[in-house]
């Protein structure tokens, strides 16, 4: 019997070793790829963000165009405006400013971003206003609606928009596309402008979600900025005593926090809401298979989501339901996850107001009108196609009495367009396609002359013959 040696001690050092050198080469590559000082531009960084916290003449007109710009595109809910607004705003200079001055712990450039910063905001708000109360429209729109509810999401964007934001800055040759991107993506313009519509139109809960958003947006690119400064070594200002390097420490991470919570509850909010609404779907859904309604129909549904009570209301036509049966749809909800979900039936034979009335009606004329343009449009196309097979059967029946005196061999045809699939790239043909049977087959040069002859009969450019 055969026993395993086990290698020496020796070996398996020798082993260990080998496995710590390779791990350590490893992380180095790794710490030589990531690394971020060796092209690092610290005095140009430093006089660039300077530069963007000035707030005088042209960047006071540049901020007012922008804020309208981004105004009308909230308002007629054009993405594509917002976006052509956020890259022309300069907004994002004393934001940067503030994280660069407690970076460098200085006060002085502290002081000016934050005056800077507040004045724009002053200006945006004014321009927004004004104009939300000049606009005749005065509906919110999807892309103003997105802008009230900021979630630990919009925390993440910002924080890490803010972080390849300063990265770029930093650099001696500065990426345009990745300070462009930031600006798009951290997005600070638009919730400034929906608060100046909730200023306008009076509804407070749009003006402080949305300025919140912009709270948030600003609060987490400065902070990226000091983290990329802190961890860079940019040069400081002033000394900073440990007592006092500790205190900014904490406050920075308080006021963090502070800011972080809310939106936590808000995105969970959102992933509750999100959630109800797919499961709310799949119910309907199923409920139109539902032997309850074999002899009524689904005409219209609604669902509504509040974190204290959820409720699904259905609409019917047809023979009312027994409470027994609304009872029974009611516990279908636990098979879908809607344990605190309130099933609402309204019926026409029962609690159906004048205005849901009118709303059935209009409803069921619409649906009906769609069935109806549907079939008109089956309809014309059968139409067409019975004048198209009219019109080709007087000539294939002559050509039939042509091909029978030219060819006496054959003694059958059939033509039609056929449908041919070209496998290597996976494109299809459609191309007249001539069928023959006979007593004995065409030569080369009669399927030649055939195919020429029928191409120049039907005009058409191809042709294929099959016998």
């Amino acid at each position: 019997m055969e026993t395993q040696q086990t290698p020496p001690p020796n070996q398996n050092q020798q082993q260990k070793k080998e496995w710590i050198i390779r791990l350590h080469f490893f992380f180095r590559k790794i710490k030589i790829l990531t690394q971020l000082g060796e092209d690092t531009d610290m005095e140009a960084t430093i006089a660039s963000i300077t530069k963007s916290i000035e707030f005088k003449g042209v960047n006071i007109w540049i901020l007012f165009f922008a804020i309208i710009v981004a105004s009308v595109g909230l308002n007629v809910n054009s993405t594509a405006v917002i976006i052509g607004a956020m890259l022309i705003s300069p907004l994002m200079g004393p934001i940067n400013g503030v994280g660069l001055a407690i970076g460098i712990s200085d006060n002085e450039l502290l002081k000016k971003s934050l005056n800077n910063l507040g004045l724009m905001v002053i200006i945006s708000l004014m321009a927004s206003t004004t104009y939300f109360l000049l606009s005749p429209l005065s509906d919110a729109q999807s892309e103003l609606l997105a802008r009230t509810t900021p979630t630990i999401f919009d925390v993440l964007i910002a924080f890490f928009g803010g972080l390849a934001g300063i990265v770029a800055n930093s650099r001696k040759s500065q990426p345009f596309t990745v300070i462009s991107g930031v600006a798009i993506a951290t997005a600070l313009m638009p919730p400034l402008c929906t608060a100046g519509f909730g200023l306008a139109s009076g509804q407070w809960q749009y003006f402080l979600g949305a300025f919140y958003l912009f709270f948030i947006n600003s609060f987490f690119i400065a902070l990226a900025t000091f983290i990329i400064v802190r961890f860079l070594h940019f040069p400081q200002k002033t000394y900073l005593d440990l007592r006092k390097k500790k205190i900014v420490k904490r406050f920075i991470t308080m006021f963090s926090i502070i800011v972080i919570v809310p939106s936590v509850f808000m995105a969970i909010n959102v992933i509750r809401e999100t959630a109800f609404n797919n499961q709310a779907i799949m119910y309907i859904n199923a409920l139109q298979e539902s032997p309850y309604l074999e002899d009524a129909q689904i005409i219209h549904h609604s669902r509504n989501y509040t974190r204290e009570k959820q409720t699904i209301t259905i609409s019917l036509v047809g023979k009312e339901l027994e409470p027994e049966q609304i009872d029974a749809l009611q516990k279908k909800l636990l098979d879908y996850n809607l344990d605190n979900t309130r099933l609402i039936v309204r019926q026409t034979g029962g609690t159906l107001d004048v205005n849901m009335q009118a709303d059935v009606l209009e409803k069921m004329i619409s649906k009906k009108d769609a069935t109806i343009a549907l079939k008109d449009s089956t309809i014309d196309k059968l139409n067409k196609k019975i004048v198209h097979l009219q019109q080709h059967s007087g000539v294939y029946s002559q050509i039939a009495k042509e091909i029978a005196v030219q060819y006496p061999n054959i003694e059958t045809i059939s033509m039609s367009d056929m449908i041919y699939t070209h496998i290597n790239t996976m494109t299809l043909d459609t191309i007249p396609t001539l069928y023959i049977t006979h007593q004995q087959p065409l030569s080369k040069e009669q399927t030649i002359q055939l195919s020429s002859w029928l191409k120049v009969r039907l005009d058409i450019d191809t042709l294929k013959i099959i016998q």
